[in-house]
């Protein structure tokens, strides 16, 4: 498919014509020197008076119309509309909200040599892989303990992202656990995020014991918000002190929000939460078409070029063919 990107150039197609009607001929007077054997002159130069003209009359101005158009439609900018282009864009926030309290150091997770390890450095391992996975969505890292503190903005930069996730360690942001104010500090993070669909994945022992505002509350907010909160309880509800999880707390935060509830009990648990989330919340996109263009203006152009070329070279050849029967036309006149 083809268009002109300044079709209103084509309005200029009459102006020659206009010109022709409006202006007056143009005459400009010259001296001369009247001879009285001009005749004589012609025959012996192998021209006739008037015959240049007339000639070129038949064809000159078809002619000049017709490179008139073609170089107004040159600018007039034709192009060629090539099928559109599409690509993929994420249009999911992703927000990964990691619990650094004391209660996180408590050893009951099984690492992979079958050593006991703490509760953050089980979840660091299982969120590494989830990153790797999540190659189209804009991610971002979540700290709390006493406070909540955004480790890392919305990004596609994932190695960044995993570095900055290896920096994190146990009490960096104070030894309490800021459950409400870590879901409020996402509310806030999102607010002015355009995307269709925010989710927050909350891993934590769901103790809270130290936020300015309730984990109700906070959830609340977050549904009104448009923001949907998947919460994953880690370590053993059994125990005492700040280390026991507080599932209710989790499962009424997942509930408010239209999110999920995961018990994670071990690291095997915790990577199984991690594929349920892929299937619940599958990776969406949505399709942009550009539709590139191609200019077309040198193929008028050109041909008027062409024209023009064709033109006079017809013309001199023409001209060069007509001589030598003037020639022999005025040898048997003088004959």
């Amino acid at each position: 498919m083809w268009q002109f990107d300044y079709p209103w150039l084509l309005f200029l197609l009459p102006l020659p014509w206009l010109a022709y009607r409006l202006l007056g001929r143009y005459n400009e007077a010259r001296s001369a020197l009247r001879v009285p054997f001009f005749a004589a002159m012609s025959r012996a130069a192998g021209q006739e008076p008037g015959s240049a003209s007339a000639a070129g009359g038949r064809w000159q101005l078809p002619l000049n119309l017709l490179v008139w158009a073609l170089v107004l439609a040159a600018c007039a900018r034709p192009v060629l509309v090539e099928k559109p282009i599409e690509h993929e864009q994420p249009i999911r926030d992703l927000m990964l909200a990691i619990d650094i309290s004391q209660s996180m150091q408590t050893a009951d997770y099984d690492a992979p040599d079958g050593t006991r390890v703490d509760r953050l450095t089980a979840v660091k391992s299982v969120v590494r892989d989830f990153i790797a996975k999540r190659k189209d969505d804009r991610i971002g890292l979540i700290v709390f303990g006493t406070a909540a503190y955004p480790q890392a903005p919305l990004t596609m930069d994932h190695a960044s992202l995993g570095i900055l996730l290896d920096e994190v360690g146990i009490g960096m942001a104070g030894p309490n656990t800021a459950l409400g104010d870590a879901i409020g500090l996402t509310v806030k993070l999102l607010d002015n995020a355009q995307e269709e669909e925010k989710v927050l994945v909350l891993l934590t022992d769901g103790n809270d014991t130290g936020s300015a505002i309730t984990p109700d509350h906070a959830a609340a907010i977050a549904r009104d918000r448009g923001i949907v909160v998947h919460t994953i309880g880690i370590g053993d509800p059994e125990a005492s002190g700040d280390a026991k999880v507080d599932l209710k707390t989790l499962q009424e935060i997942a509930a408010t929000t239209g999110g999920r509830f995961f018990r994670a009990g071990d690291r095997d648990a915790l990577q199984q939460v991690y594929t349920t989330l892929d299937q619940i919340t599958p990776h969406r996109v949505k399709t942009l078409s550009h539709q590139p263009k191609r200019d077309l203006f040198w193929l008028p152009l050109g041909a008027a070029l062409l024209a023009l070329l064709l033109a006079h070279g017809v013309a001199l050849l023409a001209s060069r063919a007509r001589a030598p029967r003037r020639r022999r036309k005025t040898a048997a006149e003088e004959g």
